[in-house]
């Protein structure tokens, strides 16, 4: 069941092409999760938004966002070595780009991109600050679930982060334009789960952390603060119900290691590791 902590609605598609150039980035901006981005430092809207910031096993700083915020043919679905594809805090463009878009999955014809699959990943430059804490949630790592059904995108043995979440039983806590929110995981179709916690046109790459039983739920007393492991990302609102759809983060990281194995030299990404920095 949904419980409303501030406003409402949606989170579908941004459409883009690559741009080229950028200018230098100062010190000391913090990066953390529900931070809103754009690819143009003149374009503000249409936007997305960070699910997740940490490392990967190569030493490369990394956030995460959905794939199909993106569309060009030319760069969609391989690993982007050049600093083609900028990318800026919307609510500081002047500050320069905070990172450089390494790989997304493109649309493939779909509004919410592809369906186990949709998700980028950024590269951030070494003047920003990375952080566990959002406006709204704390990420205190990424969830292992032990014995859960396999992601989809796994290779075999599934490690603990590639499995998913049960239904019935547990719940994600997300966080975008209208606040914070959280719902029942009703159905998980691939690693998609499905529930009745909101999210908006732009949210689309936000972060869901999972609820860890007996902890404190977001509310008026506490701030509608909350913490947990990252969980995965915002992906879209469907004619579906519950609505609001999230890529699980269980097949962003075995995609990823999957992709890594594959690719000579590794992929950005993969090992990818929530930050502990707070």
């Amino acid at each position: 069941m949904n419980r409303r902590l501030c406003t409402l609605l949606l989170s579908l598609v941004v459409l883009w092409a690559v741009g080229a150039g950028a200018a230098d980035a100062d010190e000391g901006k913090r990066v953390h999760n529900a931070m809103q981005i754009v690819f143009s430092p003149s374009v503000s809207y249409p936007f997305c938004t960070i699910g997740a910031v940490g490392t990967d096993k190569y030493g490369h700083r990394i956030a995460v966002s959905a794939g199909h915020c993106l569309r060009d043919a030319a760069y969609a679905d391989r690993e982007i070595h050049d600093d083609v594809a900028p990318v800026y805090d919307r609510a500081d463009t002047d500050f320069g780009p905070i990172g450089y878009v390494r790989y997304f999955k493109d649309p493939e014809g779909s509004q919410t991109g592809h369906m186990t699959k949709d998700y980028m990943i950024i590269e951030l430059v070494p003047q920003v600050t990375l952080s566990s804490q959002g406006p709204y949630l704390k990420q205190t790592g990424v969830l292992e679930v032990p014995g859960g059904t396999a992601s989809p995108n796994a290779p075999r043995p599934a490690l603990d982060s590639e499995r998913l979440l049960a239904t019935g039983d547990n719940e994600l806590v997300v966080s975008g334009q209208t606040g914070v929110w959280f719902g029942t995981v009703m159905d998980n179709t691939g690693g998609i789960y499905r529930s009745a916690a909101a999210n908006l046109t732009g949210d689309s790459g936000g972060p869901a952390v999972w609820h860890v039983p007996g902890s404190e739920l977001p509310s008026q007393d506490n701030g509608f603060q909350a913490s947990g492991p990252w969980a995965g990302i915002t992906k879209a609102i469907t004619l579906s119900f519950p609505p609001f759809e999230y890529t699980s983060s269980a097949n962003i990281l075995a995609d990823l290691r999957a992709r890594d194995a594959a690719t000579p030299g590794g992929v950005y990404g993969a090992g990818f590791e929530v930050t502990t920095n707070p």
